[in-house]
């Protein structure tokens, strides 16, 4: 059987809801949604490739569930934002839960197979790539940095894990360390922008890192390669 087929049966048993899409803590949204928020504020003062600012127009929101991220953080900065995800139910769930008739395209396909479109000022991907082999996020990465609009960057969220690589066998999903997933953002050809540590989760839960990220060879002129931390 594939890689995949294990984390699309556990999606298969999860209730197309808030609690469903946060495998039972959907005490954490709010702070989650907040930290995506003040990330994107960030993000937005970063310089644009070829001056400017970056523009905050159209967002893909993808392994989107149900439109958690969409409702609550995205469509709250950006005019327009499709969504992709691999269940046909939660697609299906999508357009009631968000309401807004903001929320423009609904995909339903697989991130390792998906190419979008090139028109995103903003490409979110949060708790998904955990799912794809280290060469599909690679590709998934460079798909995403060629659908970009000038300018434009990709964000993730992710759980990091601290002591090295695992595999949960229950979804097959990939806990990667930071350097790992730094490793494999310059591996797609991007540059970091920015990184910053989810604060105020409960102890329990993996820490999470978001990252901004934009293709190599968009540096606007003159602008330092390296990354503001915080």
């Amino acid at each position: 059987s594939s890689w995949y087929d294990r984390a699309r049966d556990y999606w298969e048993k999860k209730d197309a809801t808030v609690s469903g899409m946060l495998d039972g803590y959907d005490a954490v949204s709010a702070v989650d949604l907040e930290a995506s928020l003040c990330f994107l504020d960030k993000v937005k003062t970063l310089p644009a490739y070829k001056g400017g600012s970056c523009r905050f127009n159209y967002a893909l929101d993808c392994g989107a569930g149900i439109g958690r991220v969409t409702k609550g953080c995205l469509l709250h900065r950006f005019q327009q934002v499709d969504m992709v995800e691999p269940m046909e139910r939660f697609c299906r769930s999508a357009p009631d839960f968000v309401a807004s008739e903001r929320l423009k395209d609904i995909f339903q396909q697989p991130l390792q197979e998906f190419s979008p479109s090139k028109k995103y000022d903003c490409i979110w991907l949060q708790w998904c790539i955990l799912y794809l082999t280290d060469a599909d996020l690679i590709d998934l990465l460079k798909r995403c940095s060629a659908a970009l609009t000038d300018g434009g960057v990709i964000c993730v969220k992710e759980n990091i894990g601290e002591l090295g690589f695992e595999i949960d066998k229950q979804d097959n999903s990939i806990m990667r360390t930071d350097k790992h997933y730094k490793q494999l953002f310059r591996q797609a050809g991007m540059r970091l922008l920015l990184d910053m540590r989810q604060p105020n989760f409960p102890k329990s839960l993996f820490p999470v890192n978001m990252y901004c990220l934009r293709p190599l060879d968009a540096n606007p002129a003159g602008q330092p390669e390296n990354a503001e931390t915080t």
